[in-house]
């Protein structure tokens, strides 16, 4: 049962609205169920020339006299309950009960409340009812309906368990803003795919997947053309409180963009929310290290350096001098070590950086720079600062990727969502709750890995598998070994781009792992009792599945348990532990670890 809150100006037009033929005949029958006062008292009567709603309308608007000027400017508040095309159907008693329900659950009308708002119940259909009031109460009081519709899906619920009617989600925050039908008719006059509030909200959760910072967050949705708009604090000067985005050819009558702040598209993307992506409680960086990979435990050699080099020109193009070049490094998390000259101890003649390791047990590999690239020498960076090469321009990084490089990128980013599965598993034998950070992560890895292949099937799993990522109430989880994993994930993916030849970049082994990644999900947020994220995490698996069906990857019937297995087939087979089964056990408990792999055994994680 779903309840949807409207508001209006006139309480006639609505209720010659509900006592019509509808704009398709649907209209059967109409009548009062419910309502302040007897339901036989206030039905409209039925003269020559129709329902006469004069006296009804006065009823309802009698209240709103007594505010004056401080009546809301829409003062009719319209509620349409739905039930379920399963669902059976109820009788006038028990929509009534419905009715009554919400009423008293948005506080308008609570029991034995005599100044309550005016309200009526008018079914003309048989699985819905339209509840109209006027936000006024007979005390000469306004009430308060500030969040309203959360309250009307309490009740929902409520008379869901009651009938036994069809069971929807609770109002937990978790839904993206969904677009407006005006949005949406939008889009299909001017013949895109989707409305502008669906691709902005793809833009921004890419390019937060994808900063490592508030500054690159701001840069990446420049780069990809969209308008952004910063809002400043009115207390401390230069403060940056907020933004909002537009597309540059989308705009009002006026000719001007239409602007969508960040929660108007999603509940963690408000400003405060993205920076605590980059940030910890105390302010600090939440990820120390280069390109906001955490560390590089996880890492091959070769991506490592590719990181290093990336890392050091982006620093090298935003310089000017040594000093601000060999801080960058550091503010990056990198470990810098400077190179004296013998002669004049205070000069630096070079640097070398390295990855910082973990509780300092093992010596870092110090790489210098000349051996990352030839122009990030410090004596060629100087030169380049000095003005003496004048063809030096910055260089995005994902454009100097070899192949194999490229390549060693989408293995590593498989191998950590293979290891942010396997800790998701532990979870699902122990503490689900304890694995929000990760089932939040991996939307970032949906939404990058769509951008980086181009594919289709994973930009539909990323917008499937939306709101199965978010915690109730747009709590942001603590960090986790899970979490972080896939958050390496997507930042590797970012950093290889869209690449021109995707036949050159294999996409099997992350594409497996994607898959068991969201089928685990889906069974974790299951034994959370959280049905809807559990669907959208079942539909995100789907759409991963059509991508891998797409790819050609072949894939082995269970009948043949003779055949030689796919790559995919050893991918699954390589998971340090087993995922749960999707097909819910009697004891309602997810399957107990394999024993013949123990958990330590990370396959090179």
């Amino acid at each position: 049962m779903i309840g949807k809150v409207l508001r209006g100006v006139r309480v006639q037009g609505l209720l010659r609205y509900l006592y019509g033929p509808g704009a398709n005949g649907e209209h059967r029958d109409p009548h009062i169920v419910a309502g302040f006062d007897d339901p036989i008292d206030l039905e409209p009567p039925v003269g020559p020339g129709g329902r006469d709603f004069r006296r009804l309308d006065g009823l309802l608007t009698q209240p709103l006299a007594l505010l004056g000027e401080r009546n809301y400017r829409k003062p009719v508040w319209h509620c349409a309950v739905r039930a379920a095309p399963e669902d059976p159907i109820l009788t006038d008693a028990q929509w009534a009960q419905v009715a009554t329900e919400i009423m008293h659950r948005t506080g308008l009308a609570s029991d034995r409340d005599v100044e309550a708002v005016r309200w009526i119940a008018v079914r003309h259909a048989d699985d819905h009812v339209h509840i109209v009031a006027t936000l006024a109460r007979s005390d000469g009081f306004r009430p308060e309906v500030w969040n309203d519709g959360y309250r009307v899906r309490d009740a929902c619920r409520a008379m869901e368990q009651r009938y036994g009617l069809r069971s929807t989600a609770p109002a937990d925050r978790t839904a993206a803003r969904r677009p407006k039908r005006g949005e949406t008719e939008k889009a299909v006059r001017r013949g895109k795919a989707v409305p502008s509030r669906t691709l902005l909200h793809r833009t921004v959760q890419t390019a937060a997947a994808s900063a490592r910072s508030e500054e690159e967050f701001f840069d990446h949705l420049k780069a990809e053309g969209v308008l952004v708009r910063q809002r400043y604090s009115q207390r401390t000067t230069g403060q940056v409180t907020g933004y909002a985005v537009a597309l540059a050819d989308d705009v009002n009558a006026e000719g001007q963009p239409i602007w969508y702040g960040g929660g108007k598209l999603a509940a963690d993307l408000t400003l405060p929310r993205l920076r605590r992506r980059w940030t910890s409680a105390d302010g600090s960086v939440r990820a120390p290290s280069a390109a906001g990979l955490l560390d590089g435990r996880h890492l091959s050699v070769r991506t490592k350096r590719v990181l290093l080099r990336t890392t050091v020109r982006r620093a090298a193009d935003k310089s000017r001098t040594s000093t601000e070049f060999l801080q960058r490094l550091q503010d990056d998390g990198l470990w810098v070590k400077p190179r004296y000259s013998q002669l004049d101890p205070g000069q630096i003649t070079g640097y070398a950086v390295a990855f910082p390791t973990e509780h300092g047990g093992e010596e870092p590999a110090w790489i210098p720079g000349s051996r990352l690239a030839d122009d990030l020498s410090l004596s060629r960076l100087r030169q380049c600062w000095s003005g003496h090469v004048t063809d030096h321009t910055p260089i995005i990084e994902h454009d100097e990727l070899t192949p194999e490089e490229r390549q060693a990128f989408y293995d590593d980013a498989a191998r950590a969502a293979s290891y942010a599965t396997a800790q998701i598993c532990r979870h699902l034998a122990t503490n689900p709750y304890a694995a929000q950070d990760a089932c939040w992560a991996a939307s970032d890895a949906l939404h990058v890995a769509a951008k980086a292949t181009g594919n289709r099937h994973l930009r539909r799993a990323a917008d499937a598998y939306d709101r199965a990522a978010r915690a109730p109430y747009g709590r942001i989880p603590r960090p986790t070994p899970a979490g972080n994993a896939l958050r390496t994930a997507a930042r590797l993916l970012a950093l290889t781009g869209s690449a021109r030849n995707r036949t050159t970049v294999s996409i099997v082994l992350l594409v497996a792992n994607l898959i068991t990644l969201c089928d685990t999900i889906a069974e974790l947020r299951r034994l959370q009792h959280r049905q809807a994220q559990a669907d959208a995490a079942r539909r995100a698996a789907a759409h991963v599945r059509e991508a891998r069906h797409a790819t050609g990857i072949p894939v082995p019937r269970q009948s043949e348990p003779t055949a030689t297995p796919s790559q995919v087939s050893l991918a699954m087979a390589g998971f340090p532990m087993p995922w749960a089964s999707m097909h819910p056990a009697a004891t309602g408990r997810p399957a107990a670890p394999s024993p013949a792999r123990p958990i330590g055994d990370r396959r090179g994680l």
